[in-house]
């Protein structure tokens, strides 16, 4: 699925000429035929561009849109990403993938074209497992996907400590934009937990890695065997090898909240995902017991970051921050 199929491409657009003469050569095709555009289904203005005639594909972003109009700070965005995406990739192995990119264009609403990967969202293999009752596809995915993150973690591990303060100030901005949603003394007493994790040691006691940084389910796709594709690289920085593991921990348990109305339904793939990622270390049992540790808060803060969507109905938000407390609780 391309998503949303939205019309043809005017040959007159400067976006078909870019296309013709830049990018779709690149693949082998020349758009003799016209150009096909389909909508995504992300918060981002992205777009999929198929060549008629070859049905060769391009996914295009733009940074600069009708929501967010600043150039100066479109191009920066822009050329962040461009530069993420050779950082991350550059830390892949043979079976796992970075979007190529083909071109950029700061003329162009600030856009990035990237090769489209064909595959299964990971949202997609979530669907499948659950409703053809296959638990074996959803956590033979995952092990792929623990493969990949750990092995972009591992080989970028810094000497550097992390630093939780702006992870705990991140937490704290989230608890703000949900104080209309609390109860009388809710709000003060998620700031007060995540006041104890912040002291707490075990926050600091891994060093810095490189980290994608927006580990959701949409951001990851699935070809055959053990390939995964990885898209969306602005927010890839050094951070907590958590800061990943527990988005996708997180994102896991909403998923299964969402639709199974379970909190614990996700366990036994939360648990898997865990142990695949921490086989890649020589002590397995030393790498989960550490990890573990500090994931709770990680979990806690990506429930917090989901119940930020007004789209979601009021009672289930507030599912989402009772969750988040479970994981946060200290006391």
């Amino acid at each position: 699925m391309k998503g949303e199929y939205a019309g043809h491409l005017p040959a007159s657009d400067p976006m078909f000429g870019f296309l013709r003469e830049s990018i779709f050569p690149q693949l082998g095709s020349d758009c003799s035929e016209g150009v096909r555009v389909f909508r995504t289904n992300g918060s981002n203005a992205v777009y999929i561009y198929e060549d008629r005639k070859s049905c060769k594909s391009v996914v295009g972003k733009f940074f600069r849109s009708e929501h967010n109009r600043d150039y100066d700070l479109a191009r920066q965005r822009l050329n962040r990403e461009y530069d993420n995406i050779g950082r991350f990739s550059s830390y892949l192995g043979k079976e796992h993938h970075v979007a190529r990119v083909l071109g950029r264009n700061e003329a162009l609403n600030c856009l990035l074209v990237v090769e489209y990967c064909p595959g299964l969202l990971l949202d997609q293999i979530i669907w499948r497992s659950v409703a053809e009752a296959d638990p074996v596809l959803l956590k033979r995915k995952l092990g792929a996907l623990a493969d990949l993150l750990v092995t972009v973690h591992n080989k970028s591990a810094s000497g550097v400590r992390v630093d939780s303060d702006p992870v705990c100030s991140y937490c704290n901005a989230l608890v703000g934009e949900l104080r209309g949603l609390f109860a009388p003394g809710e709000r003060e007493w998620f700031e007060g937990q995540i006041g104890l994790w912040h002291r707490d040691p075990v926050m600091e006691e891994d060093n810095q890695v490189l980290v994608h940084g927006d580990a959701t389910p949409s951001n990851f796709a699935f070809g055959e065997g053990r390939a995964v594709f990885a898209f969306d690289m602005e927010r890839v920085r050094y951070a907590d090898r958590c800061f990943d593991v527990g988005r996708i921990a997180g994102e896991l348990q909403h998923f299964f909240m969402r639709t199974v109305h379970d909190p614990w339904a996700a366990e036994e793939f939360i648990h898997h995902f865990l142990q695949e990622y921490s086989g890649h270390f020589p002590d397995r049992e030393a790498a989960f017991k550490a990890i573990t540790r500090r994931l709770p808060f990680y979990m806690g803060a990506t429930l917090l970051r989901i119940a930020r969507n007004s789209y979601l109905e009021k009672e289930y938000r507030r599912v989402l921050i009772e969750a988040a407390g479970r994981c946060l609780r200290r006391e």
